[in-house]
């Protein structure tokens, strides 16, 4: 048993509730703070003194320096398994053509598709690892990974056996997701419903009888699949067992009111939501979810986090961090960018990339610092946690339990 502090502060992320608009009076805060954990649990959260009175047989871990301790972040939408870059697309974007331009010309996500198929599994592993040691390091301690750059069940299962060896080699939880309906390849015959038929038939057993996710996306757009083929795809992948989760409302709405009707977990991207998507969402359990580095690397506008957030959704903050529309995977920069655009609380952003983060992963061991929650923390050098978000990113946590 390890005793660790004290803290100048530890932001718990405790007693928020699930969904809605978050007041800054609600962080629960608490003044030279100190955490009891063992075997990676926390035991008990609060006064240091008072910690280390109660049990003197725990293992000091002394912190003598002024320190903030937060939840371990959760990315809960991320592509880091790929091979090869795009930054000839970035170059393209920039000079003035449009994302679906980009990838009817032979760019966007079939260039990402080339060039993972053409990278082993050990290659795709290395490659993926360095970006979670990079997370890690500025603090985040679960990171959702999708496939969908194979496009066919060999190279699909390819990737996800990429993620799961990596998962054995990182103390970083890694939660993988099957995108193998990421758009249909150029190299399948036949059409956008044959080919989601072909990944019930061809993939997901194979998926499933070798534990490689517990998760499935689709991505609902005019490049990729409509919501009318989407469905019954997803209400298929529901009855083998899978959670769903749909790229949604990314150019153009439909995405999200699919989520909604399918009672998928999360519904990710909405930059192109609307009043009535935002209505449906917050009546809904579905979790949305921004991704702010997607808005940032094409150069469009928001997701409507502080609208969705008044009208009573649960609002998640994630980095989409993939090759093409999103290379920069800075979690804490692009949560305090968008809680400055869109003018959300500290506390909402907060919530957004821990507990709320959580949630879009159905994850209840994490993004609270409480008893019986999995010990991931990070410390950042400032003894006010104001701090974290007023640098907007620059400043980084200097220690961190994963």
């Amino acid at each position: 048993m390890k005793l660790t502090g004290p803290f100048s502060q530890i932001i718990t992320m405790q007693g928020l509730p699930p969904k809605g608009a978050l007041a800054d009076d609600l962080l629960h805060c608490i003044p030279n703070g100190g955490v009891l954990w063992e075997n990676g649990v926390i035991v008990s959260v609060g006064d240091f003194n008072e910690l280390r009175r109660s049990y003197p047989q725990a293992e000091a871990d002394e912190i003598n320096r002024a320190a903030v301790l937060l939840p371990g972040f959760i990315d809960c939408h991320t592509h880091i398994c790929f091979g090869g870059t795009r930054n000839n697309d970035y170059a393209l974007r920039v000079a003035g053509s449009s994302y679906l331009d980009i990838a009817r010309s032979g760019g966007g996500i079939w260039s990402s598709v080339m060039q993972t198929r053409a990278a082993s599994r050990e290659e795709l592993t290395e490659a993926l690892l360095h970006r979670i040691a990079r997370h890690a390091s500025e603090g985040v301690t679960t990171i959702e990974i999708k496939s969908g750059y194979g496009l066919n069940p060999d190279q699909e299962l390819k990737m996800l056996r990429a993620i799961q060896a990596a998962g054995a080699r990182t103390p970083v939880t890694l939660v993988p997701t099957c995108l193998a309906a990421h758009t249909k390849p150029r190299d399948f015959e036949g059409s956008n419903s044959a080919y989601l038929h072909y990944l019930q038939e061809a993939l997901l057993p194979a998926v499933k009888l070798e534990g490689l996710a517990r998760r499935v996306d689709i991505f609902i757009e005019e490049t990729a699949f409509s919501a009318a083929e989407a469905i019954p795809y997803l209400q298929a992948c529901q009855k083998m067992g899978f959670d769903i989760t749909i790229h949604a409302d990314q150019f153009t709405a439909s995405g999200s009111e699919v989520a909604v009707q399918t009672g998928a977990v999360s519904a990710d991207h909405l930059e192109a939501s609307g009043d009535r998507e935002i209505q449906l969402l917050a009546a809904s359990s579905t979790v949305a979810v921004a991704l702010p580095g997607a808005s940032m690397g094409l150069g469009m506008q928001y997701a409507p986090a502080r609208r969705l957030l008044d009208a009573g959704a649960c609002l998640a903050i994630s980095t989409d961090w993939n090759p093409g529309s999103a290379p920069m995977g800075d979690l804490l920069l692009q949560a305090a960018v968008l809680g400055a655009a869109e003018k959300l609380t500290t506390t909402e952003t907060l919530a957004a990339i821990t507990v709320r983060a959580a949630a879009a992963l159905r994850l209840e061991d994490r993004g609270v610092l409480a008893a019986g929650m999995r010990a991931q923390m990070q410390a950042y050098p400032t003894a006010d946690y104001r701090d974290i978000l007023y640098y907007q990113g620059k400043m980084k946590p200097y220690r961190v339990w994963a």
